[in-house]
């Protein structure tokens, strides 16, 4: 695999950095490129393998990005306290993000980046009937990740790796933690689970829709093309520790979304600090994926 970097200005700044940056590579005989932009605070909205893109991107939450659900003062529900990697909801289609681009890189091959999470609802915004917690635009929460072609020896495989870093300034006894997720495009319509007895990606039950414990991805029905992901370390996971890999179709929206999500519960507020995993991103076509799941699958059941 032969990877080149372009390495763009304003990298590392300390005012206002440019978060437009790729990552170029040959993999399994195509060209490949990754790419993140300042319209989205540095998140990926783009991975293209042999000029077929996988990203759906198309407002400020459908991209390959991170993003964190947590409590507020004993209360939890979806969206209401969520610091979000590429943006805000109130971002919508436009050509900026709330989030906040404080570093990004291309060396040697690894494309990093350090972004000061939105919150998704704006101040006075709701989700489901139920207000927003935040009261800032912008958390206190920073997201740091690292991103580089080739996974463990594995080549269609992007070796992705996250922290997450909570603030103190409130008490958290839930961190849902969306570790990493993918939006891709509706023709992704064949939701698949990795089966390692068998060492094969196997249709999902029919009507799954949310989170299985088996490694997932997402495949176009001719199984062309496919991405999908396999977590492989993150903090020790304890008796009150879960993780779960979802797939989830949005018929009116027309678009595919895959995730691995890690939850922290505690009796006790969790102490403020980072938390961080280190995923494989398999890409290209269905049996791709299939012998990279292979390949690493064993790694992850070492965590």
């Amino acid at each position: 695999m032969r990877t080149a970097l372009l390495l763009l200005p304003g990298l590392l700044c300390a005012a206002a950095p440019s978060g437009d940056a790729e990552l170029r590579a040959t993999v399994l005989g195509r060209p490949t490129v990754l790419r993140t932009t300042t319209r989205t605070a540095g998140a990926i909205d783009s991975l293209r393998w042999g000029g077929e893109e996988f990203i759906d991107t198309h407002d400020h939450g459908r991209q390959l990005q991170s993003a964190l659900n947590a409590d507020f003062e004993g209360q939890f529900f979806v969206e209401t306290y969520n610091p979000t990697e590429a943006g805000s909801l109130a971002d919508a289609l436009g050509p900026r993000s709330s989030s906040v681009l404080e570093g990004v890189q291309v060396k040697e091959g690894v494309l990093s980046t350090r972004t000061r999470m939105a919150f998704w609802l704006p101040p006075g915004g709701s989700s489901h009937g139920r207000p927003a917690f935040n009261r800032e635009v912008v958390s206190g929460h920073v997201l740091r990740k690292s991103v580089k072609f080739g996974c463990d020896g594995v080549e269609n495989a992007l070796d992705y790796a996250v922290a997450f870093t909570v603030p103190a300034d409130h008490e958290h006894r839930y961190l849902q933690f969306e570790v990493l997720t993918g939006y891709m495009p509706s023709r992704f319509s064949l939701a698949l689970s990795f089966d390692a007895s068998r060492g094969a990606l196997v249709p999902r039950p029919p009507g799954t829709r949310g989170e299985l414990p088996e490694p997932v991805a997402l495949s176009t029905s001719d199984g062309r093309l496919a991405m999908g992901v396999l977590l492989l370390s993150g903090p020790a996971p304890d008796a009150r520790s879960k993780e779960g890999y979802g797939s989830f179709f949005f018929g009116r929206e027309e678009v595919a979304k895959w995730n691995v999500v890690v939850r922290r519960r505690s009796e006790r507020p969790i102490p403020a600090g980072e938390h961080a995993f280190r995923c494989a991103v398999v890409f290209g076509s269905r049996e791709d994926c299939a012998r990279a799941f292979r390949a690493l699958s064993g790694r992850s059941a070492a965590r």
